[in-house]
């Protein structure tokens, strides 16, 4: 009776623990095996996958550890833990028959998988019985960690891309260079060969070898933080907690779907060893040097992430603007900043007060104030509710308002961004009478999705901490991503639709496919695996219709909550032509400022990650959006920090936002609108705009220079630019603000003019090798 009774008490516990999460939780995010509200489907696996697979998985593995390893609280633990990662990823396979996804989508579970198996693994001792004590022998250790560490860097997935693994930290990635690759498989084999003694000696057989390598996955990422933390230091955020808990979630992970091999050459180790000696032994010894000379292969013969100059020019027409070289480029060599704002004035926004107008007309008027500020770009927010408001069947008179927008824009010497916008998938809110869960509440509407792509399931409409965790719009984005009923396909179509308008048109900087995507339901499937695949689509189906504009990709909305994310896998795309565009809100509008925590990640080294990650793609980086920053007494100096810090990575970037109206869904009900152009609430005219902003945002910056730029400070009408050019050009051209003619010194340039302009000065040059402009305001 004993054999059985310990495993009937940890499944008894486990089983009412799901019970307790699914009915606790109201999103269905937080539990094991969630349940959001939603109807189940039958049209794809994705939906019952959860249940269909993971529990019947987890159960039947939690029922196997229990028995080779409950004897010991700190042995059934790890073995617990790996049960979870398993039924996790056997649940993330089935949605993506990607087994690379669906391993690494493992770590996403960590946060749940250790509470639930301390929990666990305590009831199971607590109520399951005497133990058995005994210890057996250790058996192998070196043969199998060496080859659990050789196999790394052939079977790393995507574990270790995140941006958490700074330059110097050692991965097992055959991108990261034979270095940290080496060092990476050492430690590894260290830490392996650490534990499985112990382990071995406690719980027999495969698994035992099987959870000395998932604790040393555990430890390697413990390292990985620590020498992470070294090179990037402390800056008073929480981003070193950020930084461990990934790399010992991505290290656990990769112990739980790999370790086998640890395990399974143990045990044969152990055999081979006693039947045939020192011959077997050599063969083994042998068998693991093969596999390390291989996986050391690889990394050499991998490439570098990035484009080829071959693939980088991919027929550009001229006058368009491109991602070239890690900048955005002219095509005519020169690197040009983008800076500029967010206009809203065309979305189909939910509009809390019918009396209320949630947007401000658009007109010229609007145009050429953005440009006498010195902006040169305008990231124009449109609907795709108001774009295609039926199925198929394009509104002509709402695709007129963009033109005319885009042809304005131009007409004052402003790049536009067409931009998707979208904040909680659609602009329902929470309908009359629906109750919400305990633990959330009723909800405005806010925009994106027409009503016919909105597929919820009967999911509630409510919000949990927040708009962008609602029950209804994360089901709604994961029917999304699993393209149910087609409707990303219709998204992909209508984007086609978009690019053949725009395609002969230079002054459109590009497409940003989608603002802030929703995590839906599987992240990472979805926030990962799924939106890569989407933005491909979407990307090859503009590329179809002859448009070679940049597209922009962002990550999806964690990035904006967190101050980062993982976003598509680097090879989501072979279309080189793209910009990385993340949302830099830290220490504004994060999970951290609204809980009252430290930032997660500080305003420098949000610029840090992002860069990362936009070297990872082997693309430019450029921020959608900014600002906020909440009240007005830390706003202008939270303001002047993300200024300088711009200017010292050379960087472009869009601020949110131009003009709101006092019906707009996310500015709230409020006395003054919070804009640049701000409207009084109380009697519906202009109020005074944000000077004390607009005199930070203005500032003086270079708006295209020949080659690259290689340094940057600026501070109103002042500024001191530096770059360099193997080629000569006439592209110089440096925007300065204010009434006053610039006082302009350089070297390096020649035919040098100034030119007034609305609002401010132009001047321009031509340059060759060497070159720095200076004023001084």
């Amino acid at each position: 009776m004993r054999s059985i009774r310990r495993p009937l008490v940890a499944l008894a516990t486990m089983v009412a623990l799901l019970g307790i999460q699914a009915i606790a939780d109201p999103t269905g995010l937080l539990a094991l095996v969630g349940w959001s509200g939603a109807a189940p489907r039958f049209d794809g696996l994705w939906s019952i996958a959860p249940y269909a697979i993971s529990v019947p998985v987890l159960l039947g593995l939690l029922w196997w550890v229990t028995v080779r390893a409950g004897d010991r609280y700190w042995t059934l633990v790890p073995g617990i833990v790996l049960a979870v990662m398993l039924a996790h990823a056997a649940a993330c396979f089935v949605m993506t028959w990607d087994p690379a996804i669906a391993t690494w989508a493992a770590a996403y579970v960590t946060a749940k998988a250790v509470p639930a198996a301390l929990v666990v693994a305590a009831f199971a001792r607590w109520f399951g019985g005497p133990s058995d004590r005994s210890r057996g022998e250790a058996g192998a250790v070196w043969l199998p960690a060496a080859l659990f560490a050789a196999v790394a860097p052939l079977l790393s997935g995507l574990w270790w891309t995140s941006t958490v693994y700074a330059p110097g930290v050692p991965a097992a990635r055959p991108d990261r260079g034979l270095v940290s690759v080496v060092l990476a498989m050492a430690l590894i084999a260290g830490a392996t060969a650490l534990v499985l003694p112990w382990m071995r000696r406690r719980v027999p057989g495969v698994l035992g070898g099987w959870l000395a390598a998932l604790v040393a996955g555990g430890l390697l990422g413990v390292v990985q933080a620590l020498l992470a933390l070294l090179i990037d230091g402390f800056r008073g955020d929480l981003w070193p907690l950020m930084s461990a808990y990934v790399a010992v979630a991505d290290g656990l992970s990769f112990g739980a779907c790999v370790g086998w091999i640890a395990g399974v050459a143990a045990v044969v180790t152990d055999r081979v060893r006693s039947g045939r000696g020192a011959r077997a032994m050599m063969l083994a010894t042998g068998a693991v040097a093969v596999v390390a000379v291989i996986a050391v292969v690889v990394t050499l013969v991998t490439p570098a992430p990035g484009a080829s100059a071959a693939d980088r020019e991919d027929a550009m027409p001229a006058g368009f603007l491109r991602a070239d070289a890690g900048v955005i480029a002219d095509g005519e060599g020169n690197e040009v900043l983008l800076r500029g704002v967010n206009v809203n004035q065309l979305v189909d926004f939910y509009r809390p007060r019918p009396d209320v107008d949630d947007t401000s007309p658009l007109t010229e008027a609007d145009f050429a104030g953005i440009a006498e500020q010195g902006f040169n770009v305008v990231r124009l927010n449109i609907s795709w509710s108001a774009l295609e408001p039926e199925r198929g069947s394009i509104d002509e008179a709402y695709l007129d308002a963009i033109r005319d927008a885009v042809d304005q824009a131009d007409a004052h010497g402003l790049y536009t961004v067409l931009d998707m916008h979208q904040d909680s998938w659609w602009n329902v809110g929470t309908a009359e009478g629906e109750q919400c869960r305990l633990g959330t509440d009723t909800m405005w509407g806010y925009d994106g999705a027409p009503e016919w792509a909105t597929i919820t399931d009967g999911a509630p409409r409510c919000q949990f901490q927040g708009r962008d965790i609602s029950p209804a719009s994360d089901r709604a984005f994961q029917n999304f991503y699993f393209d149910t009923d087609g409707v990303q396909s219709a998204l992909v179509a209508t984007w086609a639709k978009l690019a053949a308008e725009f395609r002969d048109d230079p002054s459109v900087a590009g497409f940003d496919l989608m603002n802030e995507p929703g995590f839906g339901e599987t992240a990472p499937v979805t926030t990962s695996h799924l939106l890569g695949r989407f933005y491909d689509r979407a990307i090859d189906a503009i590329r179809a219709e002859g448009a070679r504009h940049i597209v922009f990709i962002e990550p999806s909305i964690l990035w904006s909550g967190l101050g980062f994310d993982s976003g598509p896998p680097p090879a989501f795309t072979t279309d080189r032509n793209i910009v990385f565009s993340p949302h830099l809100y830290a220490e504004s509008i994060t999970m951290d400022r609204s809980l009252g925590l430290p930032p997660i990640v500080s305003m420098e080294r949000q610029f840090t990650l992002a860069l990362r990650a936009a070297d990872l793609y082997g693309v430019p980086l450029w921020s959608g959006e900014y600002g906020y920053w909440g009240e007005d007494a830390d706003r202008v100096a939270r303001l002047e920090r993300y200024a300088e810090l711009e200017d010292e990575h050379l960087l472009g970037s869009a601020y949110w936002v131009w003009k709101q109206a006092c019906g707009d869904p996310q500015g709230g009900i409020v006395e003054i609108t919070d804009a640049l152009m701000r409207e009084d609430c109380a009697t519906g005219e202009p109020a005074a705009p944000r000077g004390d902003l607009l005199e930070i945002l203005s500032r003086a910056y270079p708006r295209s220079a020949p080659g690259v730029l290689t340094s940057l400070e600026a501070d109103g009408a002042s500024i001191d630019v530096t770059a360099t050019t193997d080629v000569p050009g006439c592209g110089l051209e440096v925007w300065i603000p204010g009434d006053a003619e610039p006082d302009v010194s350089a070297t390096g340039v020649t035919e040098l003019a100034t030119e007034e302009v609305p609002g401010g000065w132009l001047v321009t040059g031509c340059a060759d090798g060497e070159y720095m402009l200076t004023t001084n305001g």
